[in-house]
């Protein structure tokens, strides 16, 4: 493990001086930047397994793991074989290949919701196109999101989103036209009579609801009782839809989702992050009636150059194949479990205010008394000491979301002896703050 007085980012630092001249703000994606939690971000070399090497050789356990993606852990010897095998055979097809029709059985048989799917290139994709739908459907204009659900940059959902935003304090984001977002009706996460007050307001207009089902981009917070089968049954009601964006907790908190884990069927799904198994990947889908709504079958459009490219296909097969092994999600939920409560554990027995928790692998913690239902109790977080917290875990080889307002991951590669070292690390900064 890294000690505070062997840890030097030298070379992450002239790398990162040099890209804010070349990229705004340094990166291709804002979270990564380090702004809530200080100090520049270390500067990735290579991954392997559970692990992470920066460009001055220092090696980190990680809990990010590509923000999700890499649940059997980095470069996982038999998704590399398999990519070099498809590598030979091209990048991109920008043609039908057998490969979709194999990820596509896979992803039908596994989503409760699921019995058409469309692949897209990136979860934001899938969220615009599942809007679109939703609409062209229904033949209503307005929706519904939770406050600090994150379902991707597109304008009309840039609305009290989770994620980057809420790490850089910004409500919404300049650019983006009222008339976007008009159509845009904002709920409280847990909260089923703030859902069935938009209703009153607006009836028969709303053309549905989409949400994380297990908030990731607020930090984690789990659904309460009943919540999600609150909602199956006002969107019945009132003729909408109800759409889980599973993106994040799509064949992670359970290989069917969270609609499996909770047993509450949406009309429609999104996905992305595991099921492209390192590579760029989205997918929405559901009912067959209302996929049939999609072009070239029906009159909504929606297209994309790489859409179902091979080596996204190849990644996402062997990814799931891997998960399908027996005793997979109960090493998950094990290895989880330990981390999740030893961190709660060790931040009451040093005196911190702290709640959270984890459902497979995927997992939080808020340096609040709690507990956190939603986006406004996250908000009551310490974020000062969470950025202490990080930057020691950072500086003693232990690499997490550099945001108080994202969830953790696990992967198969964490070993107990990887818990066991994150813990030691956890004790001794949060003896220290």
């Amino acid at each position: 493990m890294i000690t505070t007085s062997s840890w030097t980012t030298t070379k992450s630092e002239e790398i990162f001086q040099t890209a804010q001249n070349l990229m705004p703000g340094g990166v291709s994606s804002p979270v990564r930047a380090f702004k809530s939690v200080g100090g520049q971000p270390i500067v990735f070399d290579r991954v392997k397994g559970a692990y992470v090497w920066d460009v001055d050789g220092n090696q980190y356990i990680d809990y990010v793991g590509t923000w999700g993606p890499a649940i059997c852990g980095h470069t996982h010897p038999e998704v590399i074989c398999a990519l070099h095998e498809a590598l030979e055979k091209g990048t991109s097809f920008g043609a039908p290949s057998a490969l979709e029709n194999v990820l596509a059985s896979m992803v039908i048989e596994a989503v409760p919701s699921i019995d058409m799917v469309r692949f897209v290139n990136s979860g934001t994709e899938a969220c615009m196109a599942v809007i679109r739908l939703m609409r062209a459907f229904t033949g209503r204009d307005k929706i519904i999101k939770f406050s600090g659900c994150y379902h991707g940059h597109a304008d009309m959902l840039l609305v009290q989103a989770g994620s980057g935003v809420a790490t850089l304090g910004l409500p919404d984001s300049p650019g983006v036209p009222k008339s976007a977002t008009a159509s845009t009706l904002t709920a409280i996460y847990n909260d089923l009579e703030s859902v069935k007050s938009l209703f009153e307001a607006n009836p028969d207009s709303i053309a549905g609801v989409i949400l994380e089902p297990v908030v990731g981009n607020s930090g984690f917070v789990p659904p309460d009782a009943g919540f999600l089968e609150g909602l199956r049954l006002i969107t019945q009601e009132h003729g909408a839809l109800l759409v889980f964006d599973e993106v994040m907790t799509g064949f992670r908190i359970a290989y069917g989702g969270a609609q499996e884990k909770f047993g509450v069927t949406p009309d429609l799904t999104t996905l992305g992050k595991v099921i492209g198994g390192g590579l760029p990947v989205g997918a929405y889908g559901g009912r067959q009636d209302i996929m049939s709504m999609v072009a070239p079958a029906g009159p909504m459009y929606q297209a994309g150059t790489l859409s179902g490219n091979p080596l996204a296909m190849t990644a996402g097969i062997k990814t799931l194949e891997l998960l399908q092994k027996p005793g997979t999600y109960e090493q998950l939920d094990k290895i989880t479990k330990k981390l999740s409560e030893g961190l709660l554990q060790i931040a009451k027995e040093t005196g911190h205010p702290a709640c959270g928790g984890q459902i497979s692998a995927m997992f939080g913690m808020f340096f609040t008394v709690g507990p956190v239902r939603n986006y406004d109790d996250a908000k009551k977080s310490d974020l000062a000491k969470f950025s202490r917290f990080h930057r020691g875990m950072l500086e003693r080889g232990i690499y997490l979301a550099p945001s108080q307002f994202e969830a953790g991951f696990t992967s198969l590669a964490h070993t107990d002896e990887d818990i066991d070292r994150t813990l030691e690390a956890a004790r001794e900064v949060m003896s220290g703050i």
